[in-house]
């Protein structure tokens, strides 16, 4: 090492020293506040959050990050990456400690309203998952506008709130020379937002003929359902909050399937049979409802030494079964990335590429030969995921594709122009990407009602970077490591899955740049071409 490498590197251990113990504490207190729900814990977690965010916040160490950049002469690589990583880490928070403190005070009181919030129905107070439930059983139609409608109460109680964020994290990056918080999130997460651009439109122009096709078939057939005209159909009548999922328009009853089904179970196993044991996961995770606890679902990486937690909500349905694959998925990933690395590199390449894996595991639900090596069904059951297995996970792909504009496009205007129309702009987006007709006269903040919106910003157009990046890594473990047809393999019950995806990909957290790692992983740069393949081309 040369003096400014070694400079850096006493730098880093420095860091590293404040940092491990106080980061771990963080993680583990937002982790018992998600599951208590009790404001009390929240609180505490939300102190933790800042002093940790003060850290990065410190001007003197992100000076010395400026100059040891500046000099141009660190060269060793997981050094060079360290500084490439800190760097943009403490560029993100060189803000005024009060409005630092505003932003995470505001954050935390608005997860909280999230966390704590049962959409109000007459003398009920209704769960997601019970909201979920009544649209995706419900036929009828005055029910299903009343629960829709209850479910985005939760918009109404945050929005003011939201607004009043995004405009505390616009006025941070305007302090640090940038247009707005959007384009600095993503310039910051080594994204160029022009491409990131032009891939949306890319995919709109791949997938809106298909979807439009497919709209066609969904509403004869919920017009049928429902028993009502076509032109009458209404966001309520496709059977989710916020039509990110499809609706149940062909012979296919996956739920049946796990009804009677032990999903913690099969999540075990599955991973157990690929060369992934996540059973020390499991045993430290916290899976099933209680009063008051976090409604979703996330994985959370505690002190990048082993502990590595998740938090779900099962029920005995499809839905949970992918969630538990999909989180089990991020909680692979980050348990095998190599000890052996610095414990700054320890994480995913980019939010996107642990994502991939997510949804590689959570498409499994729609395999049928997966199906019948991991559950226990009837024959005949799984016969039926055979002949509309595949056509249900495409349909679902390209909803989620058209949701994924909407919320991609919102956030960029919502932080170009927060004073702006924003009712008006959520719906003329769901309008033309999700094709869905806007209740007459409605004029609320439904755009509010989602949460990573208001907690999770920037963030979402990742998603679909993270599908295109797991049909190109399916097409290669299915072609190059098993070497079996991608249309016709269980992707289950074989070592050397899980083998190629630690040693090839996991392992390496972030010591390589993103697109250096798809290209060691695949071969090539992220393509499109495979998401086309496999839910725009095939079959």
């Amino acid at each position: 090492m040369n003096n400014i490498e070694i400079q850096l590197n006493d730098f880093i251990q420095n860091f590293e020293a404040r940092v491990k113990e106080l980061a771990s504490n963080a993680h583990l207190a937002y982790y018992n506040a998600s599951i208590s729900g009790k404001p009390e814990d929240y609180n505490y977690a939300s102190k933790l959050q800042l002093d940790l965010e003060k850290t990065f916040a410190d001007k003197s160490d992100f000076k010395l990050l400026k100059e040891f950049k500046k000099s141009q002469k660190i060269e060793e690589p997981f050094l060079k990456r360290q500084l490439s990583l800190l760097y943009n880490a403490y560029a993100g928070n060189q803000i005024e400690e009060t409005l630092l403190e505003e932003i995470i005070g505001l954050s935390t009181k608005i997860e909280q309203k999230f966390s704590t919030f049962r959409a109000p129905l007459e003398s009920k107070e209704l769960t997601d998952n019970e909201i979920d439930k009544i649209l995706d059983e419900s036929t009828d139609n005055e029910e299903l506008e009343k629960v829709w409608n209850a479910s985005k109460l939760v918009g109404e109680e945050v929005y003011e709130d939201v607004i009043k964020l995004v405009k505390l994290r616009n006025k941070a990056a305007k302090q640090l020379g940038y247009t707005n918080y959007h384009e600095m999130s993503l310039l910051l997460s080594e994204q160029n937002v022009e491409e990131i651009k032009l891939l949306f439109d890319k995919l709109d122009d791949l997938t809106k003929s298909e979807f439009s096709k497919l709209k066609g078939e969904m509403d004869l057939y919920l017009s049928r359902h429902y028993n009502i005209d076509k032109d009458e159909l209404m966001p309520w009548n496709y059977q989710d909050k916020f039509f990110q999922q499809g609706p149940a328009i062909y012979d296919l009853n996956i739920d049946s399937l796990f009804e009677k089904n032990d999903i913690e179970k099969i999540t075990n196993d599955y991973f157990s049979g690929i060369n992934l044991d996540i059973n020390d996961i499991l045993e430290k995770s916290d899976l099933y409802e209680k009063h008051g606890k976090y409604q979703h679902a996330y994985c959370t990486n505690i002190n990048r030494e082993g502990d590595v937690r998740v938090v779900c909500n099962i029920k005995p349905n499809s839905r949970w079964m992918s969630t538990m694959l999909h989180e089990y998925g991020h909680a692979a990933y980050e348990k095998f990335i190599s000890r052996k690395i610095p414990w700054l590199l320890r994480e995913p390449a980019h939010i996107f590429t642990t994502e991939a894996i997510a949804m590689l595991f959570g498409r499994l639900i729609y395999n049928p030969y997966w199906l019948r090596t991991q559950i226990d069904a009837e024959v005949n059951e799984i016969k039926n995921v055979v002949n509309s297995g595949y056509k249900a996970l495409k349909l679902e792909q390209l909803i989620f594709s058209r949701w994924v504009q909407v919320v991609f496009r919102f956030e960029r205007e919502l932080y170009s122009n927060p004073d702006q129309d924003l009712n008006k702009l959520w719906w003329t987006l769901v309008e033309k990407y999700q094709q869905l007709k806007k209740p007459q006269g409605r004029n609320k903040p439904d755009w509010a009602a989602k949460i990573h919106i208001a907690l999770y910003p920037a963030y979402y157009h990742n998603y679909i970077l993270g599908e295109l990046l797991a049909s190109q890594l399916h097409y290669y473990i299915c072609e190059k490591v098993l070497k079996v047809n991608p249309n016709e393999t269980s992707f289950s019950n074989d070592e050397r899955i899980g083998g190629y995806l630690k040693h090839l990909y996991f392992s390496y957290g972030s010591t390589l740049h993103w697109s250096d790692l798809i290209k060691h992983a695949t071969g090539e740069e992220l393509s499109p071409k495979y998401y086309a393949k496999q839910f725009v081309n095939s079959q």
